[in-house]
């Protein structure tokens, strides 16, 4: 499952920092505009306790995570929705992605030039937030003026909907909103909004990146970034991307957790960011474990037991008869499958049931 986060943001706020830190490809971070140009991907391992438990138990032969791209896009400047700079690169890398990972730079250093001269997130985050929303807005115009001749001539309800539905989030856009602020209660509202493949409707999650000192608890500069975005329905996360880089050369675990204890952190930022990334996909994870292989699989939140049986083949999906699904915490707290078996804590589910987070899973199919 190729589902993707771009990492966004002006030029020289620690995009590339940040991006080396979580996958092991290396994009160049020089100290000048548009030094990504072509955007990187990387497949980042998604650090999930629940999987190295079950290895714990299984002592299996092969060990699969769960994965998540992550995709470093060039950094925009104004004037990019009308092809400025990298503009029309950029907006086009962003369209093809399935989340927003938006960095603000939170920190002073005179040593890293800012395109505008001066540190200012709010600011920041704006010129990409009006780029993008240009963007769209363009692309609604072009299709309410389509749509209401539909919705003017003769009873096309149809039309009349989808003329609803632009309506209201050029409505949001002309006020400075994002389309995602706009939320649809019909089922065909819902899909033909999201059918527009805007780019405000993507979810984002703003990436502080600040000094060492507020790693852990932040500063003025991200409560300002809090304060502006609590309308929007997006996430935020606390980040030092340069000392996010200082923990990625450290070579034993016990290096890096004694070096997070000295900045008063539990675990990395990197972590907390691959998860919140999963998290803002609407991913969620079962496994499969046994003594050949433990394995994360990756599925949509709210996905029903046959589609998830068609990640591992599509025969599974196809001949679909029923679902074995033991609990995560009664299989750690038994003490195995076998066990939970025992016990009658194992479940047998149709093809209605709607797989949980953590779930461990057998499907029994015939094709």
């Amino acid at each position: 499952m190729a589902l993707q986060c771009g990492i966004v943001g002006l030029p020289n706020v620690g995009k590339s920092t940040l991006f080396n830190c979580l996958s092991n490809a290396k994009a160049q971070s020089a100290n000048f505009p548009f030094c990504t140009i072509e955007p990187n991907v990387g497949v980042i391992t998604v650090p999930d306790e629940r999987l190295n438990k079950l290895v714990e138990m299984c002592n299996p032969r092969s060990v699969v995570p769960a994965t998540v791209e992550i995709v470093d896009i060039a950094g925009l400047v104004k004037g990019a929705s009308k092809g400025e700079g990298l503009g029309n690169k950029f907006l086009a890398n962003i369209r093809e992605t399935d989340a927003i990972l938006h960095v603000l730079r939170c920190f002073d250093d005179d040593n890293i030039t800012h395109v505008d001269g001066s540190v200012n997130p709010v600011r920041d985050k704006e010129i990409i937030d009006f780029e993008l929303q240009l963007k769209d807005l363009e692309t609604v115009e072009s299709r309410i003026a389509r749509t209401l001749k539909q919705a003017q001539t003769g009873g096309d309800k149809t039309a009349k909907m989808q003329y609803e539905v632009l309506r209201r989030i050029k409505e949001a856009l002309d006020k400075g909103l994002p389309a995602r602020s706009v939320s649809f209660e019909t089922v065909d509202e819902q899909r033909f909004a999201r059918e527009l493949f805007l780019l405000t409707s993507k979810p984002v999650l703003y990436v502080c990146n600040v000094d060492d000192a507020s790693a852990a608890t932040g500063n003025a500069y991200v409560e300002a970034v809090r304060e502006a975005i609590k309308d929007e329905g997006a996430g935020l996360l606390v980040v030092a991307a340069a000392t996010e880089s200082e923990i990625a050369e450290l070579d034993t675990w016990e290096e890096r957790r004694e070096f997070l204890a000295e900045i008063g952190l539990e675990e990395s930022g990197v972590a907390r960011l691959i998860r919140a990334a999963y998290s803002l996909l609407d991913l969620q994870t079962y496994f499969t474990a046994g003594a050949d292989e433990v394995r994360a699989w990756t599925f949509r939140r709210g996905s029903k037991a046959p589609r998830c049986a068609g990640i591992i083949h599509t025969d599974f999906e196809k001949g679909f008869i029923r679902a074995e699904v033991i609990k995560y915490d009664d299989y750690v707290s038994l003490g195995g499958e076998a066990a939970v078996r025992e016990a009658g804590k194992m479940a047998v589910e149709g093809k209605e049931y709607t797989v949980c987070d953590g779930d461990i899973m057998h499907f029994r199919f015939n094709v």
